[in-house]
């Protein structure tokens, strides 16, 4: 069964990816979803078994884009980090870009 997160954990996170992360997002749905050149991409969820993002194509129109989490399954507010961090690794390496460094 997929684990839910509350909706204070939700929020903080979602919070946090869409006004600090952003650019994070849009490479995510770049690396992983069905166009190298969306336009844009809003993390809109997130449960046990990976996030999901709105995304904006290339041509406008819109796409949710769901993936799993790198190391599988979660149940715990603090693997959402650390499985949002390996997505944006995974992200750069896909796209062939230097990734930042993780404080």
């Amino acid at each position: 069964m997929t684990h839910l997160f509350d909706d204070a954990a939700r929020a903080g996170v979602l919070g946090h990816m869409n006004d600090d992360h952003s650019d994070d997002n849009l490479l995510i749905a770049r690396a992983f979803g069905e166009d190298r050149d969306a336009a844009a991409a809003v993390m809109t969820g997130f449960d046990g078994d990976g996030g999901t993002w709105l995304v904006e194509l290339s041509d406008g129109a819109p796409a949710t884009l769901k993936v799993p989490w790198p190391g599988g399954a979660i149940t715990e507010r603090r693997e959402v980090r650390r499985e949002i961090v390996a997505l944006y690794d995974e992200a750069c390496l896909r796209l062939g870009l230097e990734p930042r460094p993780h404080a």
